[in-house]
């Protein structure tokens, strides 16, 4: 989402002004029997579909550490905040959770406009903090001490999922479809850098407002002009109408779409519309052997509520989380956040067994770029399938 800076930049001083710890209690968070660690994603609202997904990977994490023991004999205790996607609510949550519940580490930043509002506080905390939602630049370019990233950037995956279509799809007519919004220039950025590498035809281009729910006009264009293959640069309802739209015109075409929408619920909504989707995703499939085993260690972890509600946010919710653990481990009996942010810093090919490539940081380096691999739709299953 973007915000006005000025906007971002009046909430940031207000709460700011009124008090954030400087580099406070590294201690803080920690008892001889326990480690308390904070989350804070959209649990209610329409962004919930990623925050709640994401929130149940960290609790699966926290499960299976306490279940073997606890890191180095202590347990783990989460708590959640929930900031409907609402910048406000990011930084009060934020202050909550850092000033009051004084947790240890925090094991999610929100999306991209939350995050970039909460770096003077996150910032000035020290508090060790990690993203897998969101990655927009400002939050590890140049690094940040005690903020850390796992995942990828946007431009990079629109530029290898359109390679990767091309090459499937040799000598085909594009069209393309975007957000007028960051999201959508980031897209966008990415597909023509691939235009322009595979010299591609592409015939049919629009731009939609965000918040768009009726794809017909822009759909029929594309079948006018003889598309035969589209970059859907939605988010999850947008790419769902498109598809819905293609097999309505008889457009039996492939259809690139961000991973963001690689979740069962947009895979009910497209139907059979779904058959020629493609996503390019670093979390690993749901019917590989590392996403059998993942779905395998939630079901006798988790309740029957939170199963029933897993996605891939969940895996890079765990994912993060697990990470963030392994430094924490890696300090000892008495931890610190400057040995953990240490750890993280040293952190090289650690293994999650939930995303398609190990963990690795750098003094460096604050941002883990994941591989990307090409995955298809399969509605019936409702997921997505690995193919070469």
């Amino acid at each position: 989402m973007r915000f006005r800076k000025s906007t971002l930049l009046a909430l940031c001083a207000a709460f700011t002004a009124l008090g954030a710890p400087v580099w406070a209690q590294s201690q803080q968070g920690i008892t001889d029997t326990e480690i308390v660690v904070g989350d804070i994603v959209p649990l209610t609202g329409p962004p919930a579909l990623l925050g709640v997904a994401h929130n149940i990977g960290v609790k699966l994490a926290v499960a299976e550490v306490n279940a073997a023991g606890g890191i180095n004999g202590r347990k783990v205790r989460l708590i959640s905040e929930d900031d409907g996607y609402v910048v406000s609510r990011t930084l009060q949550g934020m202050r909550k959770l850092i000033s009051v519940d004084k947790v240890f580490l925090l094991t999610s930043i929100s999306g991209s406009a939350q995050g970039q509002a909460a770096l003077p506080l996150l910032k000035g905390s020290g508090i060790p903090a990690i993203s897998t939602v969101s990655f927009s630049d400002d939050i590890h370019t140049p690094p940040i001490k005690n903020i850390f990233a796992v995942g990828t950037q946007h431009p990079l995956v629109a530029e290898q999922l359109t390679e990767a279509l091309a090459a499937r799809n040799p000598g085909k007519k594009w069209g393309v479809v975007t957000q007028d919004d960051e999201y959508g220039e980031l897209s966008r950025r990415g597909f023509d850098a691939a235009k322009s590498r595979k010299n591609l035809n592409v015939v049919s281009s629009a731009i939609y407002k965000k918040g768009q729910v009726d794809f017909s006009s822009e759909m029929l264009r594309a079948k006018n002009d003889g598309v035969e293959v589209l970059y859907a640069g939605g988010v999850v309802g947008e790419n769902v109408a498109m598809a819905k739209e293609l097999e309505r015109l008889g457009m039996k075409i492939p259809m690139g779409i961000s991973y963001v929408s690689r979740v069962p619920v947009a895979l009910k909504l497209m139907g059979s519309a779904g058959d020629n989707v493609y996503v390019l995703d670093y979390v690993v499939a749901e019917d590989s052997d590392k996403g059998r085993a993942f779905l395998a260690k939630a079901k006798s972890l988790l309740s029957a509520d939170d199963l029933s509600k897993v996605n891939r946010f969940t895996f890079t919710g765990y994912a993060g989380a697990r990470t963030m653990f392994e430094a924490v481990r890696r300090c000892g009996k008495a931890p610190t956040w400057a040995c953990t942010l240490g750890q993280l810093e040293q952190l090289k090919d650690y293994e999650t067994d939930a995303l398609s490539s190990p963990v690795s940081f750098s003094p460096e380096k604050h941002l883990s770029l994941q591989k990307l691999v090409l995955l298809k739709a399969n509605p019936e299953t409702l997921t997505f399938k690995p193919i070469d």
